[in-house]
C-alpha cells in the first residue's frame, strides 16, 4: 500500500477535480478495503451469503460516488468505508429476513470477540441497534467501536480519523465495549 501521505496527497488531488489521481487511487484503497472486508468475513460460517468482494463493492461504490465530499486524509477515506461497510452488512441482514431481537436474522462473527465473551455468531442488526442506542448518549464512543469493528482501523488510525488522542480512543473502546457486553446480554435475556 501507498504511504500514508501518498494517498492523503492523491485524495486531495482527487478531491480538487484530478480525475487521473482518482485512477492512481482506485487499486491502492481497494486493496485496504479489501484486506478489511477479508478481516470480517474471515471467521464466517460458510453458509454466510455475503463474500468479502460483494461488501468490498458494495462498500467502495458507496464511497465513490459520494459527491462534493473533501476528504482531509487516508484515514478519514477509512472512516467514512467503515461507516459504508456497516450500512451494507446491516443492509444485508435486514433484507435476509431478520426481525427485531434476532429472529431469523443473519448471524455473523465479526472482530467482536472482545464483545462477547464467546466465538458465537451474534445478529448484526442487534449489534447496529445496540450502536445506534450507544450514539444517542455518547457518539464517540459509538464511533470508535465502529471504526474498530467495522473499518478494521487500529487505536492509532481511530484517532487520528477522530482527531483524537490514542489514549482516548483506548479509554472508549474499553468502555464502550464492557457497555455493548451488557446492553446485548441484557437484550438476549429480553427475549428468552
Amino acid at each position: 500500500m501507498k504511504s500514508q501521505g501518498e494517498v492523503t496527497q492523491l485524495l486531495q488531488q482527487w478531491n480538487a477535480g484530478d480525475a487521473s489521481a482518482l485512477e492512481k487511487l482506485i487499486p491502492h484503497v481497494y486493496r485496504e478495503l479489501h484486506r478489511i472486508a477479508r478481516h470480517h468475513m474471515a471467521a464466517e460460517r460458510g453458509s454466510h451469503t455475503l463474500q468479502a468482494s460483494a461488501l468490498i463493492n458494495e462498500a467502495y461504490i458507496r464511497l465513490v460516488d459520494w459527491k462534493n465530499v473533501q476528504w482531509a486524509n487516508r484515514c478519514h477515506f477509512f472512516s467514512v468505508g467503515a461507516q459504508m461497510m456497516r450500512k451494507v452488512l446491516i443492509d444485508h441482514a435486514r433484507s435476509k429476513g431478520s426481525q427485531k431481537r434476532g429472529g431469523s436474522a443473519e448471524q455473523v462473527v465479526l472482530d467482536t470477540s472482545m464483545l462477547a465473551s464467546s466465538e458465537k455468531p451474534m445478529d448484526l442488526v442487534v449489534l447496529d441497534e445496540a450502536l445506534n442506542r450507544l450514539e444517542q448518549f455518547d457518539p464517540r464512543k459509538s464511533r470508535v467501536v465502529e471504526l474498530r469493528v467495522f473499518g478494521g482501523l487500529t487505536n492509532e488510525e481511530a484517532a487520528e480519523a477522530m482527531n483524537v488522542s490514542v489514549i482516548t480512543v483506548r479509554r472508549d473502546w474499553k468502555l464502550a465495549l464492557a457497555w455493548l457486553r451488557r446492553e446485548m446480554s441484557s437484550e438476549k435475556a429480553d427475549d428468552a
